[in-house]
């Protein structure tokens, strides 16, 4: 290699392993153990980020990708009014927009951001509007109104500095006007060179891009710059396509555009600029869709969006980076030996135990034992039962209360072989929340009316705790004894996700979960946990993640399930069993968002 090192001026070095940080980045180096040369390259690829809570199109969207805020959208009048807030893992709620809208054009950043535009979606309305609203991060004040009522328009830049071009005029017009926007009013611009709407754009108010869009659903590839008074034709997108409001991000002479409407179906291409030309990425969405978006060329969000007739409520992350990202995700692990509902659990997602439930026709007292990839039966409880709760480990469980009508409160303890009966619950309940260890355990909540009263275990006998704030069953569960959760639930009637924290003698209210449920399941600490699956007035695949103050979208289940039971942490866990069907033995297995280093082996070809 000597050659290499007169022309590169380093020497490749010999090492045993592979390097592990960004500085690898461009590196040549010998693994001695492999006995091979490697290398670390760029790779740009999509990878599934966190769903939203719900659904919708016509999304404005702005910030960068691990600070993104959604805002207003459509069906109408359904949701347009909704903010969520991304912070790089999951979305969660933030402050409504003060009124409805969708298809509205946005700019900024998550802590001075700008929607303007868009379509009035309240009941039986859809006129384009020109109002703008401000946003600090928390809060939504008035801006000045635009100077032409529009929708299906996009914009780029500042706060005190943005840019609206193109889109649907109130008069049912596709227009070329564009304007500027100071911080407190807008002025009339020059026109863009194309009347269209549906348009994408990146850029500051002073070196601005639009591109795509269509007059007004014919899609064309048309691009044009803006230098801060006029508009310059550029050349065209490879993909002619109708985008979704702000879809896409970076700057005028680094850009990326992705997905759209071509005719007719939904495109899943990616496109980058280099303040010349538009090229082709290898990196597709994983779901074609018109999807709004933002960010940079090199670290972009693509933000629910429509794959005709549906709305979705997908995330997509793309990253142009010597890191390849792979996202949270759960998946098919082995299935039970005895497909059940309403069953006890807990343990890890390589050493997790399931016990007692309800089968298609009767309670069982069956127990199993996962090794990571399949289950295996073991002795049974000493007493069949169904809506019982569990916690511990595989090897020193814990099964509590339960039904085989009437709720019973029963407690058994589990030594990794059999169960042995001990001390009884207090009360006798069912269907509601524990966690802890064997020795220090907590019950809380069930039925038979909605609880609201907790006990403590010691490993020989329950004794009195502090009372939940609102007493209800069904209610998910994580944590131990002196840093206790428990969330969502029935109080009773409509669902809530109302959480409550635990300090060992008394509970606190917390943040909510962003759906409503109950029939969840839960695992993890007070400070990270994970709800999923349970019944929003439907049975849902959808998973949140708690911080500690508040609760975040996670990835979501590949099957949606209620009334299953699971374990783990958040970086790993597992659920299993469940309805609906109306029962099944079903695993899955969660997996954290992880990255690494995109080590290349040098071949000679």
């Amino acid at each position: 290699m000597s050659e290499y090192k007169n022309i590169i001026g380093k020497g490749v070095r010999f090492l045993s392993s592979n390097l592990d940080n960004d500085q690898a980045e461009g590196q040549i180096w010998y693994n001695s153990t492999d006995q091979v040369f490697r290398n670390v390259l760029t790779a740009s690829a999509w990878s599934a980020g966190a769903n939203l809570a719900t659904a919708r199109n016509g999304i404005a969207s702005f910030g960068i990708q691990t600070s993104n805020v959604a805002a207003g959208g459509s069906p109408y009048p359904g949701v347009g009014t909704l903010v969520e807030e991304y912070n790089g893992t999951g979305w969660s709620s933030g402050t409504a927009l003060p009124g409805n809208t969708g298809m509205g054009g946005a700019a900024g950043t998550e802590t001075a951001g700008l929607v303007f535009g868009g379509i009035d979606a309240n009941p039986g309305n859809t006129n384009s509007i020109n109002s703008t609203r401000e946003y600090d991060g928390s809060s939504w004040t008035s801006g000045g109104n635009m100077g032409n009522e529009r929708s299906q328009t996009s914009g780029f830049g500042t706060q005190t500095a943005a840019v609206v071009a193109a889109g649907f005029l109130s008069t049912t017009a596709t227009t070329a006007n564009s304007e500027s926007y100071n911080g407190t009013s807008w002025s009339e611009g020059n026109n863009a060179n194309n009347a269209r709407r549906n348009t994408g754009a990146a850029g500051i108010s002073t070196a601005g891009i639009m591109f795509g869009g269509g007059p007004p659903a014919t899609p064309n590839n048309h691009s044009e710059e803006y230098d801060g008074t006029s508009w310059s034709e550029g050349n065209d997108l490879n993909t002619a396509r109708l985008m979704s409001q702000q879809t896409g991000g970076g700057t005028q002479t680094d850009a990326i555009a992705f997905g759209g409407n071509i005719d007719p179906p939904v495109s899943n291409a990616t496109e980058n600029y280099d303040g010349t030309s538009w090229t082709t990425n290898s990196a597709t969405l994983a779901t074609a869709r018109a999807a709004p978006g933002c960010g940079t060329s090199t670290a972009a969000i693509a933000v629910g969006g429509r794959v005709p007739p549906n709305n979705q409520s997908l995330t997509e992350e793309y990253n142009k980076s010597v890191n390849v990202i792979t996202g949270a995700a759960w998946a098919s692990g082995g299935n039970l030996g005895t497909a059940r509902n309403t069953l006890g659990g807990c343990g890890t997602q390589t050493a997790a135990l399931a016990f007692g439930g309800h089968t298609a026709t009767t309670f069982t007292a069956v127990t199993e034992e996962y090794n990571g990839s399949s289950w295996s039966e073991q002795n049974d409880l000493n007493t069949s039962r169904y809506d019982l709760r569990g916690c511990g480990t595989q090897t020193a469980g814990l099964a509590f209360g339960g039904q085989n009508t009437p709720p019973v409160g029963l407690t058994e303890e589990y030594d990794g072989s059999s169960w042995t009966e001990s001390g009884d619950l207090s009360t006798a309940r069912a269907r509601h929340a524990g966690f802890g260890i064997q020795t220090a355990a907590v019950a809380t909540g069930g039925t038979i009316s909605p609880n609201a009263s907790t006990e403590h275990y010691d490993g020989s006998s329950w004794t009195s705790g502090g009372n939940l704030g609102t007493g209800r069953y069904d209610l998910g569960a994580a944590g131990i004894l002196t840093a206790g959760l428990v969330f969502g639930g029935s109080p009773p009637g409509s669902p809530t996700g109302k959480t409550e924290e635990y300090n060992g003698s008394s509970w606190s209210e917390s943040g909510d979960m962003n759906t409503a449920r109950h029939y969840v399941a839960g695992f993890g600490l007070q400070t990270a946990a994970i709800a999923m699956g349970g019944n929003d007035g439907s049975v849902t695949s959808s998973v949140e993640e708690y911080d500690g103050t508040s609760w975040r979208t996670s990835a979501s289940l590949a099957t949606a399930r209620h009334r299953f039971a699971g374990g783990g942490t958040t970086s790993s866990g597992i659920g299993f069993g469940g309805s609906p069907g109306p029962v099944t033995n079903a695993t899955e297995e969660f997996t954290a968002e992880s990255s690494a280093l995109n080590v290349k082996t040098i071949t000679i070809s």
